[in-house]
């Protein structure tokens, strides 16, 4: 054990806001999914992070548990056709995933931070 202990959920809720998981204040992200190089406020690198398919995989799990209980809601309880539950479903699975995405990306890199995987 190391004696500089990492708190997991301060780094997490950090990467959740999309912040640096180490001091909070930096931008982890560059553009839209592209992680920064290094923190600009306390100069924790990023390079080490291996967020890969992860964030992708929750993302989807989450947004298909919503979309099927939007679809049992909206059959059972209302009178849209097909076309207009599709395209409504639709609609807010593409909002709710582009919202997620990068917030699930930070949370794993701050979990990556603060277990000290793949080298940080």
């Amino acid at each position: 054990m190391q004696d500089d202990q990492r708190q997991r959920k301060p780094a997490m809720l950090n990467g959740l806001r999309q912040r640096c998981p180490n001091c909070g204040e930096g931008r982890l992200f560059t553009s839209y999914l592209k992680v920064a190089p290094a923190c600009n406020v306390c100069g924790q690198s990023f390079a080490q992070q291996k967020a890969d398919d992860g964030p992708a995989y929750f993302t989807i799990l989450v947004m298909c548990h919503i979309a099927g209980f939007m679809l049992h809601f909206m059959i059972v309880y209302s009178d849209m056709g097909p076309m207009a539950t599709a395209l409504m479903i639709s609609a807010v699975v593409l909002a709710g995933s582009l919202l997620m995405l990068p917030r699930i990306k930070g949370i794993m890199i701050g979990w990556q931070w603060a277990d000290r995987l793949h080298g940080f």
